[in-house]
């Protein structure tokens, strides 16, 4: 560790945690210790190593948990204790985010420091609203303008007369409480009253809102929306695009705070499926995978497996095939030792983790349930032939007793727990219990019976939200515990659920 670390000063963008560069990506990756503000997407502090120091300083316009030069202090002690350190930023750290400020205070500290540059709210955010700030035909300039200025400040060194009349399009950043104000500045110094505004409050979030009028009222139109900060404000022609060109407050799932069951390792692809509808996934593990097996009936599988006793071996889950593979990988062997058996995958996502090790699956089914496998081999003959069933603990019986009808004999492996987890998401779980949750998603049976476990069996909290799931299996499950089931996926997939809760939105809004 070296006498004196070094700071970076990092830009996290305007708030949808995507828009942060892939330089300020690699930073956090390094940190030990992140100096964050309130406005930053918590997704992104996960980037950072989990034993890196996390410290909030709040920066909001009317509360600060740390003053400037406070922060400015910190960073230079955590500097000095040896550490790298990450000043992640909203927006960017030099455009209204007093970056400058911090580091003339490590220069005088004689701290080394470099600066990444983020995506500014004052251009990102208006274009999440629809509105490009320049435009051939409309706006050939503009000015990135604070709304608040230092209060210590003897005068305005915004030349408010240069603003109204020699700059196409204007932005103005944490002016939400004095809009009534620049507006009346605006038109003083000559700019028309009917002049297109729109007020976009928490740009780039799936919480974005935005007002539209004229300099003449859209103050009023502001306070009658309740709209509060943060928000940004756009003044010029280029508003008036805001209705053609807007794309991301219409997508479907636009908004909707919908809560993910699934293991932590596998919320990921589910989440960003939801994201990308313009939903905000909130991630609630209920299931935690735990490998547990019996050594005895391992070895006796794989000693099979190497006297190629096995016609087939069946997959029904992707944790299944992870699992297996590792067991396989530990006792020295890959996907050679399956030999002449062929394979069956219950479904895309179990096919995909097989063809991730290598295997291609001989047979799917076209329903991904257990009743699905069975109809599937039932137009193979299986009479008499041996097959291996990794699976859960706890799984049901359904799929074993149905091939054994059609003359099967199968060896069931049972490899892994869907326990609850002992750590879950204590915000995520306080959000259900306030009603702030719009969509609960189950994509198994076990999620559905340890999320009741993890609300201590009180399930007035699913009441209020619209339960989805990934198919009939699992709407079972729930219903067994008295739960409405809203939307169940045709097809038994993450895509499937995500594609059911598209219809059953684009329904409710037709």
């Amino acid at each position: 560790m070296s006498a004196t670390g070094k700071v970076w000063l990092v830009g996290a963008g305007p708030g949808d945690p995507g828009l942060i560069t892939m330089a300020g990506v690699a930073c956090l990756a390094g940190a030990e210790v992140v100096v964050y503000d309130r406005l930053v997407d918590r997704r992104l502090l996960d980037l950072a190593p989990p034993d890196a120091e996390r410290i909030s300083v709040g920066k909001a316009a009317s509360s600060h948990s740390l003053l400037q030069e406070e922060i400015n202090d910190l960073l230079v002690a955590k500097a000095r204790e040896g550490k790298s350190v990450v000043r992640l930023k909203g927006g960017d750290p030099y455009v209204f985010g007093r970056g400058g400020e911090e580091a003339e205070a490590l220069v005088a500290a004689g701290i080394p420091f470099e600066v990444v540059p983020g995506v500014s709210s004052a251009v990102a955010v208006p274009a999440y609203a629809g509105i490009p700030v320049t435009h051939r035909r409309m706006a050939s300039s503009f000015a990135v303008v604070t709304g608040h200025e230092d209060p210590t400040k003897e005068e305005s060194s915004i030349d408010w007369e240069h603003l109204a009349k020699g700059v196409d399009t204007l932005v103005f950043l944490m002016g939400g409480a004095n809009l009534a104000e620049i507006a009346r500045r605006l038109v003083e110094c000559g700019r028309a009253p009917h002049t297109p505004t729109a007020v976009v409050r928490w740009g780039t979030t799936p919480h974005q809102q935005t007002v539209t009028g004229t300099l003449a009222d859209i103050a009023d139109r502001v306070a009658k929306a309740n709209l509060t900060p943060p928000v940004v404000t756009v003044v010029g022609e280029v508003a008036a695009l805001r209705d053609k060109l807007r794309w991301y407050d219409n997508r479907p799932l636009f908004g909707k705070r919908i809560l993910v069951t699934r293991a932590r390792g596998q919320a990921g692809e589910l989440s960003q499926a939801l994201a990308e509808l313009g939903a905000e996934p909130v991630e609630l593990p209920a299931i935690e995978i735990k490998p547990r097996v019996e050594k005895a009936k391992l070895q006796e599988a794989l000693r099979r497996l190497d006297a190629a006793e096995y016609d087939w071996l069946v997959f029904t889950s992707a944790n299944g095939v992870d699992i297996f593979f590792d067991h396989l990988r530990q006792a020295g062997r890959d996907a050679r030792a399956m030999g002449h058996a062929r394979v069956c995958a219950i479904g895309p996502g179990t096919a995909a983790m097989l063809a991730w090790y290598g295997v291609v699956a001989d047979l799917m089914p076209e329903r991904f349930v257990a009743e699905g496998v069975i109809d599937a081999f039932s137009k193979q003959d299986i009479m008499g032939k041996r097959m291996l069933w990794p699976r859960a603990r706890g799984a049901r019986r359904t799929l074993a007793l149905g091939l054994a009808r059609l003359g099967a004999q199968v060896d069931e492996l049972p490899l892994y727990s869907a326990a609850v987890p002992k750590e879950t998401s204590a915000e995520a779980l306080a959000r259900l219990r306030a009603g702030e949750i719009d969509v609960v998603t189950f994509a198994s049976s076990s999620a559905v019976r340890n999320l009741a476990k993890l609300l201590g069996g009180d399930l007035s909290a699913l009441e209020r939200p619209l339960i989805a799931c990934i198919g009939p299996v699992t709407a079972r499950a729930a219903r067994r515990l008295g739960l409405r089931v809203d939307v169940e996926a045709s097809e038994h997939t993450v895509e499937g659920m995500v594609q059911a809760l598209r219809e059953r939105y684009r329904e409710d809004q037709s």
